[in-house]
């Protein structure tokens, strides 16, 4: 299971969905399109507002809070919420 957890500005994704064979894995593949889409837009609108640890999981850290920088990680947050519905055996999302 791929577990997403937002906590004091601080977003860890770790695990695996294991929903399918390795590299055809729908629920990994769009976990990782919803996050890297979100990561390159706030790296093009603002360099500075996160830093990115990817090792065995993923750490976000959320550094500047302006308006766009919420609005696109809510907008992530509730497109890994509405797919965890849909694969809740895959894929955990909460917020602390």
């Amino acid at each position: 299971m791929i577990k997403v957890v937002l906590k004091d500005n601080v977003i860890t994704i770790s695990g695996h969905a294991n929903s399918g064979e390795y590299g055809k894995d729908i629920v990994c593949a769009s976990v990782s399109s919803i996050i890297y889409t979100t990561i390159n837009a706030l790296k093009k609108i603002q360099e500075s507002s996160i830093e990115v640890e990817d090792n065995a999981s993923m750490i976000i850290k959320i550094l500047t809070e302006d308006e766009i920088v919420k609005i696109l990680i809510d907008n992530m947050m509730e497109l890994l919420k509405a797919l965890s519905n849909d694969y809740p055996k895959n894929l955990s999302v909460k917020e602390n």
